[in-house]
């Protein structure tokens, strides 16, 4: 959730100077009713402390495992944050050390401190759970929510775009899209449309047999040789069709999970789907291949996008400076907070989330609080016991009509719902059980000699 460095430091003096007018001292009774659970209302923020970092692995609140982060204080005050969808938590565990004893209010210090330890994709899954963790606290420490301290909010309610399940039927996917939009209030959709719909048909897909599985999943795209025929294209195509026929040319419609391809089929496929007005085409190829995806967006009339597996502003920035992308798209779990720098050169920001309620709220207050936002995905609108997560804060369900409102409660705005957690725990762990084997986890982190 990290800003412009400058913007942070004019504000962080901000708070500083400000704590006895955020503190909860001067919240009224009614609003000492509404404050989360875990909030110390008698805390001293110059005198907090780590003394803890805990972990509750959650089984598929959305296509993968999701473990949320509990970082205690010596003053009551805890926050949570979540480890990507995916990742191990071990990521955010082998921290433990560097970070108990640490004020958790010096946001900026620990997350240089912890830094080094992020890589793209799944890798900064530890470092980002920990960034918003020390966000809630802080938040609840100063009695301020999450995007105040972020500069303050330019929307009250977030956008939610969401994937839907795929059929080879294009009539059943189309209708799937359709209730989407009809029955849940979606004001965004988006599609999974890659070649394994076709492949099966003879003549749609050039694919070289000797690939092993190995192969296939590992090598990026452009090593792969795999290529759509026309008559391919013109298949795809066809569910595009019966999806726009369904739910009409006014909604924004993106598209996922096209296939590894080489670069010369995700230009044809750009041009195919122009009059279908896709809003992007997403992850054609590895993000870091620049000059590839800025061939490909030069030449493709569908919009590009990227972003979800980039770590850190700098590769962004790249992206951004050359043009190669239409639209990013950072997961927060990995990145943090980018579109303050990407709005700088003419691009809006998508944001990537498949996760528990912990991680989502916290790409909420990031999305109220950056101008160039246009939607949040959601990969748990199918999963009916997602938004009984979390209480305080937030309705049930979160997402309402294709919307989330954003809370006004201190920190994320929300608290677990412990049992509710506690009923999809996944098999063999526990409920944020002691971690003491990670005490004393020690390397010599410094970078040069």
């Amino acid at each position: 959730m990290r800003k412009d460095s400058r913007q942070l430091m004019d504000r962080r003096d901000v708070l500083k100077s400000s704590a006895g007018i955020l503190g909860t001292s001067l919240l009224t009774p009614d609003a000492m009713k509404l404050y989360p659970k875990n909030v110390n209302a008698n805390s001293r923020p110059s005198d907090l402390k780590i003394t803890d970092l805990r972990v509750a692995t959650i089984v598929k609140p959305g296509p993968s495992p999701c473990s949320i982060i509990r970082i205690d204080t010596n003053q009551g005050v805890s926050g949570l944050g979540e480890v990507r969808d995916g990742a191990s938590p071990t990521y955010a565990l082998f921290l433990k050390s560097r970070i108990v004893g640490e004020n958790p209010l010096q946001i900026d210090k620990l997350f240089r401190k912890i830094k080094q330890f992020g890589g793209h994709a799944r890798q900064a899954g530890g470092v980002c759970s920990i960034e918003m963790a020390l966000w809630d606290i802080a938040g609840k420490a100063y009695g301020a929510p999450v995007y105040a301290m972020l500069g303050g909010k330019f929307r009250d309610k977030i956008r939610i775009y969401a994937d839907t399940e795929e059929s080879k039927d294009a009539k059943i996917y189309a209708q799937r899209m359709k209730e989407r939009k009809e029955k849940m209030g979606m004001t965004w959709l988006k599609m999974d449309l890659g070649i394994e719909m076709v492949a099966d048909t003879p003549g749609m897909v050039t694919n070289p047999s000797d690939l092993n599985q190995w192969e296939r999943d590992q090598l990026p795209h452009p090593f792969l040789a795999i290529e759509v025929t026309d008559k391919g294209i013109g298949m795809l195509e066809q569910y595009v069709a019966a999806v726009r026929d369904a739910v009409g040319m006014e909604i924004p419609l993106s598209m996922d999970h096209l296939g590894h391809l080489g670069v010369k089929s995700i230009i044809r496929l750009g041009r195919a789907y122009e009059k279908y007005n896709l809003a992007w085409m997403e992850d054609v190829i590895p993000w870091n291949y620049t000059e590839l995806l800025k061939q490909i967006s030069d030449q493709s009339p569908t919009p590009i996008l990227t972003g979800e597996d980039t770590y850190l502003k700098e590769p962004f920035r790249v992206l951004c400076e050359a043009h190669a992308v239409s639209k990013i798209h950072p997961d927060l779990a990995t990145s943090g907070e980018i579109g303050d720098m990407a709005e700088e050169f003419g691009v809006p920001m998508a944001m990537h989330y498949a996760g528990t309620p912990i991680g989502c709220m916290a790409s909420v207050h990031c999305a109220a609080a950056t101008q160039n936002f246009l939607a949040l995905e959601n990969h748990s609108l199918d999963v009916p016991w997602w938004s009984s997560m979390v209480e305080e804060g937030v309705k049930t369900p979160i997402v309402e009509h294709g919307w989330i409102a954003v809370p006004d409660l201190p920190g994320l705005g929300v608290t677990l719902n412990e049992a509710v957690v506690r009923q999809h725990l996944a098999s063999g762990t526990g409920y944020f059980d002691p971690t003491p084997q990670w005490d004393n986890e020690h390397s010599w982190d410094r970078l040069w000699s």
